[in-house]
């Protein structure tokens, strides 16, 4: 099995290079990963490195390695923003007694969102992948959030194409699916900041803008024939040309998941999971020492979305540095109360039982996988491995 930490979705579904030897599909899809013997997996020829692509599970950590001391970058400038002493203080005086209920409600977002995922495998069609096998290959994914290149979110798709056979064209939608909906349960949370500010034309205008864009997109994705003309527009990129063979699947996909009763269930359940964010922020404030009170909660509640979803737009590794700036920042702006010290202490604990806490419990899921895989005699190893993978497997 190969785990590419700098995978490239382009890469993994271009027609395969002379010489190259496609991947058998997996025989039914109801067989499972058991079924996936040695024989069926890529094999290597002479050294494909020359060609940028192959890398294994030591390269995933090297990556993870560099964004782990991007992180400690962030918090130590974090630290220097809030004044070092008076941060150690604020520290000694937080109510750790809150901490196991701040990370019980943070796997309450992580639970809701893999009964997401479940979802949308069923829409596309995948049977025969245990709940346990779905469980992990989702939870790993958590574990790379913060590598470059949000690689966590290909590593998904990739276990699910190397473990059942479903292919990544396939697959690919339920990424865009999750994101989207994300995104709308976030503004929805995010629309209690006009409860906050009152009628600010700004605070109004971006949820509507952004909203009204995720209504756009899904509206466009539901009319085939003027997907297929965009589709037709964007076979003449040729950066693109060369994948327009998988167009078809793609789009098929991504109809499918882009159902508007779909759309609208997933919302409804990106909102609740997203809420146990809201409330392990807000009672983090209350560790730090902020009165209980719907008036707070409300602030969590637009905090937390905003700085998310900006730090969402930009390429930094589980949008480090960027969301840290928005929570702190909004907080001293909303708590006027709040001082710089203890406004970085309350970002530092919310981002360690959200963001560092789903990446440990996704890298204890991603141990357990390696080593289910290892007993059916699927190994992560460092050996050279093709550059590409072909995605042939039966979806």
């Amino acid at each position: 099995m190969i785990i590419y930490a700098d995978w490239d979705p382009v890469r993994a579904i271009e027609p395969p290079a002379p010489g190259i030897r496609p991947r058998p599909a997996a025989a039914s899809p109801r067989a499972g990963m058991g079924s996936r013997a040695a024989s069926e997996r890529p094999v290597s020829w002479g050294d494909e490195r020359s060609r940028g692509g192959a890398v294994t599970s030591s390269s995933l950590r090297q990556k993870f390695v560099i964004s782990l001391l991007l992180g400690v970058l962030v918090f130590g400038g974090l630290a220097a923003y809030g004044d070092f002493p008076q941060l150690i203080a604020h520290f000694e005086e937080f109510r750790w007694e809150l901490l196991p209920l701040i990370l019980l409600v943070t796997s309450g977002n992580y639970i809701l969102r893999f009964f997401k995922w479940q979802y949308y495998l069923r829409q596309i069609g995948v049977v025969g992948l245990s709940a346990v096998d779905s469980f992990l290959i989702y939870f790993s994914g958590l574990g790379m959030t913060v590598t470059p290149g949000k690689a966590g979110e290909w590593l998904k798709v990739h276990l699910l194409n190397e473990m059942h056979g479903t292919s990544v064209t396939k697959s690919t939608p339920i990424l865009i699916a999750e994101r989207l909906t994300d995104a709308l349960g976030l503004l929805i949370i995010a629309a209690a900041g006009v409860v906050v500010f009152g009628r600010n034309p700004l605070i109004i205008g971006t949820v509507v803008t952004f909203a009204g864009g995720g209504v756009l997109v899904v509206w466009v994705l539901r009319r085939r024939r003027l997907s297929h003309w965009l589709l037709g527009l964007l076979a003449r990129v040729p950066v693109v040309r060369r994948l327009e063979p998988h167009f078809e699947e793609f789009y098929e996909g991504t109809y499918t998941v882009m159902q508007p009763r779909g759309i609208l269930l997933m919302t409804a359940l990106s909102v609740a999971s997203w809420f146990f964010e809201v409330a392990a922020f807000y009672l983090t404030l209350i560790g730090v020492g902020t009165a209980g009170s719907f008036d707070t909660l409300f602030k969590a509640a637009f905090i937390l979305p905003i700085a998310t979803l900006v730090a969402a737009l930009l390429p930094t590794p589980g949008g480090l540095g960027v969301a840290e700036a928005g929570i702190t920042s909004l907080s001293l702006r909303l708590f006027k109360e709040m001082t710089k010290s203890t406004a970085a202490v309350a970002t530092l604990i919310v981002r360690l039982a959200t963001l560092w806490f789903g990446v440990g419990l996704g890298l204890l899921m991603f141990a357990v996988l390696t080593r289910r895989l290892a007993r059916r005699g699927i190994r992560l190893d460092d050996t050279p491995q093709p550059a590409a993978v072909v995605d042939s497997g039966a979806g």
